[in-house]
């Protein structure tokens, strides 16, 4: 019989089969909980712009009060600035601040942000604690305010993520609707910055989401087109990259972007190992990391003095670029100093990002290709302006592996529509490149040092798409619920045949099922020799209908803690037709294996 303890478990059990049965129906692709979590985001896009709006006035106070001496809220390139050689002394002040923070408040604020995003996701299910909340953008407007050659994107983005997490801590929901809402957001976050709606989405998908699936994209969109309303309240609707309108390609420009992104693509590759290289000989030093920033920033300091452009934010470097107001030996001179003062802060573990830096570094050398094809080759119509473009979707797409998310953002940002298929084409080949020369990316190689494994495909549930009836054993071997415990253990020990299974259905007289006895069950046992199989029943009957998809039946085994369950038909459930173990469901994914990586004989 069945003691208290076992009853108590009995009760647990039904309770977290009811949780399985009322879950989600994985083959709707909405549901009325879908609503509610797409409701959480809409206020998390809300707040996630009016932190991008406080951010980036924060970085323009800083950067008027720290370059100017004076008052402002805009945002201000520092390249103005009249402090001569004093200027190298503005980064070190502003990195010295940032190690403090770091070293007394969170080691979270370094970095920028989006790895450590994706390791929240991956390892500690899309927690971040609230701290970062506040540290991450204030260490970010004075790292960036005071001359670091970082977007505002990057801090905004984490910051907007560690909204989302926070808001599903306190709120009653699981895990995975709490990574949907970390995702939402981080991609509002950059859809108040640029007003890329669609491009913050693919950026979720790409790097946080590991996923695509209508219940996960739908509320992030929802965070991504409110944010973007509210950005428009303050700004207007305009490309954030003002350029010339792009004439349609002709076959040689769309040709040449092939090479262009080959080539994007490959210095993505020393980028990402210069980066960590940086990173990696910071950590040989016989110093507390507390002060690397600072270290980084004597870097900047003196190439912000030579380079004054790479200080700050940057954004109108881009737009520079692409809208042909430098010639080839400042584009060359610009993206390479640029490059170095960003490597350098950001390897010495400042806080900072990687979007508007990488995108400078890919505008700058497009442009320069651009203008030397077209001098040397003018009838191949590859403006410099496109060349710009493509340069500088494609560098990212090499190094995140965010290929959609690059092509958008490029269109996005400048409303170039004539572009679509050179960034299509560039960013493809950068993509291709990148993959085959790299294994890790510029966002997962910090991640992959620590022994998190980043998924790379997106697939189907195979679980999801088999029915248990296809790998049930048929027909089950049953026992009489009035057998007595002698009779089956002689029968067991006979070797006939059914009697080497681990497990058997017991059914009453009219074949309906009552559970399930284990050999545990019955070997050893305290139980006298005459009692009979329905008194040693431990728990009521889990069955499961030969229609149903293996991932039901899967959480049904996890949920009760079973290894097998009794399949019913499903014209009748009263009426047994087989029995599905643990190994039947593993057999299934072994068939699924062999097909995945076994070619098939072309006779067959």
């Amino acid at each position: 019989m069945s003691t208290p303890h076992s009853q108590d478990l009995d009760v647990v059990t039904l309770d977290l089969l009811e949780a399985v049965d009322a879950s989600r129906d994985p083959t709707k692709a909405m549901d009325r909980r879908d609503l509610f979590v797409s409701a959480l985001a809409l206020v998390i896009g809300v707040a996630a712009a009016l932190l991008a709006q406080v951010l980036q006035l924060l970085i323009g106070l800083i950067t008027h009060v720290a370059f100017y001496g004076e008052t402002g809220w805009t945002l201000v390139s520092p390249a103005r600035n009249a402090l001569g050689p004093w200027v190298v002394g503005v980064p070190i002040a502003g990195a010295l601040i940032i190690g403090v923070m770091a070293r007394f408040g969170s080691a979270a604020i370094r970095g920028h942000g989006i790895p450590e995003a994706m390791e929240q996701v991956l390892v500690n299910r899309s927690r971040i604690p609230m701290r970062v909340l506040f540290l991450k953008p204030l260490s970010a407007a004075i790292s960036i305010g005071t001359g670091g050659p970082f977007g505002a994107e990057g801090p905004i983005i984490a910051t907007g993520g560690a909204l989302g997490s926070l808001v599903g801590q306190y709120i009653r929901i699981t895990a995975d609707e709490r990574k949907v809402l970390l995702a939402a957001g981080a991609a509002a976050g950059m859809a108040a910055t640029f007003g890329t709606p669609l491009a913050a989405v693919m950026l979720a998908i790409e790097l946080l989401l590991f996923e695509f699936r209508s219940r996960s994209f739908i509320p992030v969109l929802v965070a991504c087109l409110t944010a973007t309303l509210m950005r428009s309240l303050w700004w207007g609707f305009s490309p954030f990259f003002s350029m010339a309108p792009l004439a349609w390609p002709g076959m040689g420009a769309l040709m040449a972007c092939i090479p262009l992104g080959v080539i994007m693509g490959g210095a993505a590759v020393p980028i990402t190992r210069a980066l960590y290289a940086v990173e990696d000989g910071f950590g040989h030093l016989r110093l507390h990391w507390m002060w690397w920033p600072a270290l980084g920033a004597v870097a900047v300091g003196l190439i912000g003095y030579l380079f004054p452009r790479t200080l700050g934010v940057g954004y109108d470097n881009i737009t520079d670029a692409l809208s042909g107001r430098l010639l080839a030996p400042a584009l060359w001179a610009l993206g390479t100093a640029k490059l170095v003062s960003w490597t350098i802060s950001l390897g010495s573990g400042t806080s900072g990002g990687t979007l508007a830096p990488l995108m400078t570094v890919g505008a700058c050398l497009g442009a320069a290709l651009g203008q030397t094809l077209e001098a040397y080759l003018p009838g191949l119509g590859l403006s410099p302006g496109l060349a710009a473009l493509v340069g500088m979707a494609a560098i990212f797409a090499g190094s995140a592996r965010a290929l959609f998310m690059s092509v958008i953002f490029a269109l996005e940002t400048t409303w170039q529509v004539s572009a679509l298929l050179p960034l299509m084409l560039g960013c493809s080949a950068a993509y291709l490149l990148s993959s085959l020369m790299m294994r890790h990316t510029i966002m997962t190689e910090k991640i992959t040092r620590r022994g998190v494994r980043v998924p790379h495909d997106y697939h189907s549930d195979f679980f999801l798409m088999e029915r248990v009836g296809q790998h049930a054993h048929r027909p089950a071997v049953t026992l009489r619920a009035e057998q007595t415990l002698g009779e089956v253990l002689a029968w067991l020990k006979s070797g006939a045949q059914g009697s080497l299974h681990q497990g058997y259905p017991v059914v009453d007289e009219g074949g309906a099922v009552l559970g399930v006895v284990t050999r545990k069950d019955l070997y050893p046992t305290q139980a006298d020799a005459g009692t009979t199989l329905r008194a040693l029943l431990k728990r009521p009957a889990l069955v499961i209908g030969e229609h149903a998809d293996l991932r039901q039946a899967i959480k049904i085994m996890s949920a009760a803690n079973v290894g097998r369950l009794p399949v019913v038909a499903a014209d009748d459930k009263a009426r047994l037709c087989g029995m599905l173990t643990r190994s039947d469901v593993l057999g299934a994914y072994r068939k699924r294996l062999h097909d995945q990586y076994h070619a098939a004989d072309p006779a067959n």
